[in-house]
């Protein structure tokens, strides 16, 4: 698709490959690919831009599938050198988008904050706090303060938690939305009693996740439970890879895909799976989860794009 895109002091790409951004290396091209020189880069880019053109902000693309046919819009992606800059103030830890979330982990831990759940968790702050990732019980949202981001109409915008509409696995931003900001507050801690639970981290996930493999971390989200009254509630101590298993789904392939036998609730790529095998198999296992038990599995992992 052509675009009339305006002049930027950042850098545009034309018909750039998303596969090789992306941690299971699937997809198609993007019409075009925006990388802005810094924020005030970014809100003219999108405040000249036609209305009409779409766009995709892309993170460091852990968890996605790019289709095959790939992306027809402008997807943005911010460079760390720009917009991975973390520092600390007090108990507040405030990171450019970009900065990967093990980086935040570490560097609020060496100055004595609790943020260490993000430590296992794949990604950039800017897709965790998009995402509302967790993982120990602790969520993005217990912690989050503030986010800047630049809106689709080229706005700079200061965003609250009452503006993110957190949820499991989910927040709400306005369609279009750039994320370039986060400010988090975790509770004081001592910096070594942090890294020896960081380090048993690393070494529990490593022992039960398959983190030599491509894979893009949890492919589906733990079911919700049921009240008394039968209402689906927000309880998960249903976890999917459970439901998987007892539907005979671990281990399962098709053609270059496969779910983990180390985790059954891991999609990954034995080396030449397509976007389609990756999705088709996802797909086959949401069928024998709902003909096994009744329960619909909701994919965590984001699929973008078109088909071939």
């Amino acid at each position: 698709m052509t675009y009339d895109l305006p002049q930027t002091r950042g850098r545009l790409t034309a018909q750039k490959a998303l596969s090789g951004l992306t941690w299971l290396r699937v997809g198609g091209p993007a019409d075009w690919l925006f990388q802005p020189a810094d924020s005030d880069d970014l809100s003219a880019f999108l405040k000249a831009l036609d209305p009409s053109v779409p766009v995709f902000p892309m993170g460091v693309g852990s968890n996605l599938i790019v289709r095959d046919g790939g992306l027809r819009a402008v997807v943005i992606r911010l460079s760390p050198r720009t917009f991975g800059q973390i520092e600390v103030n007090g108990l507040e830890v405030t990171a450019g988008a970009a900065a990967l979330d093990a980086r935040v982990a570490n560097t609020a831990a060496a100055a004595g904050i609790d943020l260490t759940f993000l430590r296992t968790i794949p990604g950039s702050i800017g897709g965790a706090v998009r995402m509302n990732a967790g993982c120990y019980g602790s969520y993005t949202a217990d912690v989050f303060v503030s986010a800047q981001a630049v809106l689709r109409d080229g706005s700079q915008v200061t965003l609250t938690p009452d503006d993110m509409h957190f949820a499991y696995r989910q927040s709400k931003l306005p369609e279009g939305a750039v994320i370039t900001c986060v400010t988090l507050k975790g509770k004081a801690g001592d910096p070594e009693t942090l890294a020896s639970r960081m380090a048993d981290q690393l070494a529990k996930r490593d022992a039960t996740q398959p983190t030599k493999d491509r894979s893009a971390g949890s492919t589906f989200r733990n079911p919700a439970g049921f009240s008394s009254t039968g209402q689906a509630d927000d309880v998960h101590d249903l976890k999917a890879w459970k439901v998987i298993d007892d539907a005979g789904m671990r281990g399962a392939r098709k053609g270059g895909a496969q779910m983990s036998e180390k985790h059954s609730n891991f999609l990954i790529n034995t080396g030449t799976a397509t976007a389609a095998d990756l999705e088709g198999l996802g797909e086959e296992v949401r069928k024998k989860v709902y003909d096994s038990s009744g329960i619909t599995l909701e994919w965590e992992i984001m699929r973008i794009g078109e088909p071939t």
